[in-house]
């Protein structure tokens, strides 16, 4: 097994490609040891010491690390990533696979269900695509009173140019194609 490694624009997350899918269509973002839980492979990730995140994309890993240096690290992440998948251990507990893990949003108006859908589409279609290619995915928490509420994950949390990807990027793009929205702010 070959794992593929690229840089993200976050200096602090790299990207593994073990070129077999990760989470096919969904994804999991992991903060630390303890929401590792569910999946087996995360947790063997959190094992290692200077790792501070891990996230799940639908063909990639990103992972985020302390004070460590990637020198130390990326052998024993790509060494625990290729253990995991020669085992054929699964990624995630089979209970939390069939639950689908929601979002633990706040409940969106049924009087903007067509606003709310038009930005889910530019998200999936323009943007998740984008931030995926960064190591990262963005995560639709809410729209209320024009303002769309959104979490970047992976390599994009803490990235020091998620803001002006925020601000300048996907709020500017929304604000174009759905003249409702009039603000995107992070959760």
């Amino acid at each position: 097994m070959f794992i593929q490694t690229e840089q993200t624009p976050n200096p602090a997350t790299l990207k593994f490609l073990p070129g077999k899918p990760v989470l096919g269509d969904s994804t999991a973002n992991f903060a630390n040891a303890e929401q590792a839980a569910v999946s087996p492979l995360a947790s063997r990730l959190f094992e290692i010491d200077g790792v501070e995140g891990v996230f799940f994309g639908t063909d990639f890993i990103s992972v985020t690390k302390g004070d460590a240096d990637w020198a130390e690290l990326k052998p024993q992440i790509l060494g625990t990533i290729m253990e995991h998948y020669t085992a054929g251990a699964p990624i995630m507990d089979d209970a939390v696979a069939e639950a689908g893990g929601a979002e633990d949003g706040f409940r969106d108006s049924e009087e903007d269900a067509e606003i709310i859908g038009q930005i889910k589409e530019i998200l999936d279609s323009r943007v998740r695509p984008a931030v995926a290619r960064d190591g990262g995915d963005i995560a639709y928490h809410g729209f209320d009173k024009g303002v769309v509420y959104l979490r970047m994950q992976g390599a994009c949390a803490g990235c020091p140019s998620s803001v002006a990807t925020l601000k300048g990027g996907i709020e500017n793009l929304l604000r174009h194609y759905v003249p409702e929205v009039t603000e995107v702010r992070a959760v």
